[in-house]
């Protein structure tokens, strides 16, 4: 009796640990809300039913951003002002639009006609914690493009015309993103199935901004970002 008594307060002790240790988080998510402006449920359901599915993400190969001599440049200069995309032709490059955007406190650099970002501060879209933008130390601040153009070339701007490509590149009204540069260089090209942002508050933003840029540019998502993107739009209130 004595060692059946342990046993069940052993397996006691344990059933504790597990909802302690292993139910936090479960029960953390689901009482964090969503971020403020983030898409309601019924938003990205909508959204869902517009975008189109392919099994898996395809890899026709060819993708080259760099564009040095002998390399293809696909997507164009890298923030060129020379695109049909919204602030194109305006003079200043699309890195600065982006900042000058989404930056709060923004000092410019005089005799620039406010072309050219030297600081300011970011509420990091995918953190939510603020970071201080200063030109001299530019890489902390990164733009992020939300649909990743490799991603993009490989679901399908691949069979585009260059000046769609360089549109979808320099697209700050739907995909381009200031963030934090670490957060930026993990994310890389990975789509949601892969990569969400580290704060579980700003899944739905993101969410909503990854799948209005598939649906605007007619780019699929897999089946396994189909079932991620559903996940989280039934979190989101």
């Amino acid at each position: 009796m004595r060692d059946a008594s342990k046993r069940r307060m052993w397996i006691a002790g344990w059933c504790v640990l597990l909802l302690v240790f292993g139910g936090c988080t479960v029960i953390a998510r689901r009482v964090e809300p969503p971020a403020p402006g983030s898409p309601l449920r019924a938003q990205l359901e909508e959204l869902l039913t517009r975008v189109t599915e392919v099994p898996k993400r395809p890899h026709p190969g060819g993708y080259e951003r760099s564009c040095q001599s002998g390399k293809s440049c696909v997507f164009g200069p890298a923030w060129t002002d020379d695109t049909d995309a919204p602030g194109g032709h305006d003079g200043c490059d699309t890195r600065n639009n982006v900042l000058a955007a989404q930056l709060t406190a923004v000092e410019f650099r005089p005799g620039t006609h406010n072309c050219v970002v030297l600081a300011g501060k970011l509420a990091d879209p995918y953190s939510g914690e603020n970071a201080q933008f200063a030109k001299a130390s530019a890489g902390d601040v990164q733009i992020d493009h939300v649909y990743p153009l490799a991603a993009a070339w490989d679901m399908g701007a691949s069979t585009w015309p260059l000046d769609r490509r360089m549109r979808f590149a320099n697209d700050v009204q739907y995909n381009l993103l200031a963030v934090s540069g670490a957060i930026n260089q993990a994310k890389g090209d990975r789509t949601p199935a892969d990569w969400l942002p580290p704060a579980g508050a700003y899944h739905c933003f993101y969410a909503g901004k990854y799948l209005t840029v598939a649906v605007q540019y007619q780019l699929p998502i897999t089946s396994d970002d189909r079932r991620v993107l559903t996940r989280i739009a039934k979190g989101c209130s």
